[in-house]
């Protein structure tokens, strides 16, 4: 296990639960937005939920292989629904949101790959 894919690992679930948290405990600008992209509001402690466990999957990962590649699959999966979210309400200028929080979870799986 390289020492990139541990940082870029530890990167990752911290950003998953920081955006896990805007969500469980409704962040203003998360409520907006995800009103305005047509999101349910009482669906935000279980999308909350659903990023916290990718995030403790991808930390329980780094002893046990198989769990935080399922764990980075399922959020990358995730962001790239978001991803649709957005782009189907039009709001383009918010693309780039999911995808920087994607782009670790990326980066940790091919890590993960190589290693």
């Amino acid at each position: 296990m390289s020492t990139a894919y541990v940082v870029v690992t530890v990167l990752a679930a911290g950003m998953a639960a920081v955006s896990a948290g805007t969500f469980i405990f409704r962040a203003p600008a998360v409520v907006r937005s995800i009103t305005a992209y047509g999101v349910p509001e009482a669906w935000l402690p279980w999308l909350g939920a659903a990023k916290a466990a990718g995030a403790v999957g991808l930390l329980v990962g780094l002893a046990v292989p198989a769990i935080g590649v399922a764990a980075g699959v399922g959020l990358v999966l995730y962001f790239a629904g978001a991803v649709a979210t957005v782009v189907r309400a039009r709001a383009y200028a918010h693309v780039l949101m999911p995808l920087l929080y994607a782009a670790p979870v990326v980066a940790s799986l091919v890590l993960r790959a190589k290693s």
